[in-house]
């Protein structure tokens, strides 16, 4: 046996979507994922206690969900195998998410190194902040794009959802501290974060989170809230449709160095009101549907993340079709006199 197969973890999750891709069960995918989602395994929850996560430590969700996504076990060898095999059928990278557990890292690192010599397809990890030395090794392993997910817009939320105030063990100025080193090993725009609209922030304060990440060289990956049973926020609203949509447009002009938050306009509530664009380039930038689609590394589709396949899409894991784009923009942006 050789000796990756040995230190490598012997179990791992794959996303439901990615294990029938993979041929490791059998199903159907209405929208077929371009990225393979890992998921570390570990018997029981996660150390971190995120108020809106299934593998919060204190959640009574299923352990086999994240967000609303079914991760099966499998065997790490038979994972390996399927990817040498599949690897051709128009993907495009590996995501490793990792939820935080005393060993994580070195099996992050071990499964890494058994990854890139399996396959060469871009491996991305989603993670808790690492130290300096940790990322460095993960990059020299085959890790070419890193995530550490702040989830909230500011640090007070923050501590609310995710913070030791609420019995996480994370705090704000080490994930802020952890971006920054990860820019600093991986390069601006190869750094990720997630944010989450819909955990009680304002409009303002959202999109001057995307902007201090854009300023930072880090890429604001957008998410949608979506109430899990058993987790802490289960009976939290998702957020409506209509400002996640404005919140997207908002998120693709300042990623794309289109416009600045400091251009837009917000009400005495915090309400986003204005683009800080031309009304005619903004139906434009509209109609392409590129800003309705999954935000995250190059690659990431996320199939239905957010959402139920025939319920409403909040993140697009395809091109939205005409019909769709054009009814975005009559809800939106026509008739209103100010963008």
């Amino acid at each position: 046996m050789a000796e990756e197969d040995i230190l490598s973890p012997p179990l791992v999750r794959v996303s439901i979507g990615s294990a029938i891709l993979l041929g490791l069960v059998r199903g159907r995918v209405d929208a077929k994922p371009t990225t393979l989602y890992l998921l570390t395994y570990h018997e029981g929850k996660c150390r971190g206690n995120c108020a809106f996560c299934s593998q919060a430590k204190e959640s009574s969700s299923k352990e086999e969900l994240l967000s609303r996504v079914t991760w099966p076990v499998f065997s790490t060898q038979n994972v390996v195998q399927a990817i040498r095999v599949a690897q051709a059928k128009e993907l495009c990278r590996i995501c490793i998410q990792a939820i935080n557990y005393q060993n994580v890292f070195a099996e992050v690192l071990a499964l890494t190194r058994y990854l890139r010599k399996a396959t060469d397809l871009p491996i991305s990890l989603s993670s808790r902040p690492l130290s300096m030395e940790e990322m460095e090794e993960l990059h020299a392993a085959g890790i070419d794009r890193i995530g550490i997910p702040l989830d909230t817009a500011t640090k007070s939320l923050f501590e609310k959802v995710k913070g030791r105030t609420v019995g996480g063990p994370y705090l704000w100025k080490e994930h802020m501290r952890g971006l920054n080193d990860a820019v600093s090993i991986f390069g601006k725009g190869r750094v990720s974060t997630h944010l989450i609209v819909g955990l009680g922030e304002r409009d303002k304060e959202f999109l001057r989170m995307v902007q201090r990440m854009i300023d930072m060289g880090v890429y604001p990956s957008l998410f949608a809230f979506t109430p899990i049973p058993g987790s802490r926020y289960e009976n939290l609203p998702r957020p409506r449709i209509e400002r996640y949509r404005r919140i997207q447009i908002a998120q693709h002009l300042i990623t794309c160095h289109m416009t600045n938050v400091t251009k837009m306009k917000f009400d005495s509530s915090g309400n986003l009101v204005s683009f800080g664009v031309d009304k005619d380039f903004l139906l434009k930038i509209v109609g392409t549907g590129r800003p309705f689609m999954t935000s995250g590394c190059p690659g990431c589709n996320r199939p239905y993340y957010n959402e139920r396949p025939g319920g409403q899409i909040y993140n697009y894991p395809v091109q939205p079709q005409d019909q769709e784009v054009e009814e975005i923009a009559d809800n939106l942006l026509r008739g209103k006199k100010d963008v």
